[in-house]
């Protein structure tokens, strides 16, 4: 029988971050989490090119936290939890 993995979201790591890749590296290594949505970036384009680039499915790729929460919160496979990824969102 297979583990179902935790399903993450992240807060930051956006097109340039060096920490949200490590982040997203760090969370998969032990194959019990997979990234799923995020709101990698207040710019609604940036966060999509972040999601296209961790390959997770562009409508999961939002442009603020309170819309990846409720969104999520409204998804049968939604978030688990949240990593924030650095000090620029710490209101989150």
């Amino acid at each position: 029988m297979t583990k179902a993995r935790l399903r993450m979201g992240m807060v930051g790591g956006g097109p340039g971050s060096l920490i949200g890749p490590v982040h997203r590296i760090a969370a998969e290594m032990d194959r019990e989490i997979e990234l799923v949505a995020g709101a990698f970036s207040s710019d609604a384009v940036r966060s999509q090119q972040a999601g296209e680039s961790y390959r997770i499915d562009p409508a999961r790729a939002y442009a603020d936290l309170e819309t990846m929460l409720r969104e999520e919160a409204a998804r049968e496979d939604g978030i688990d939890f949240v990593a924030v990824t650095n000090f620029h969102h710490f209101p989150a």
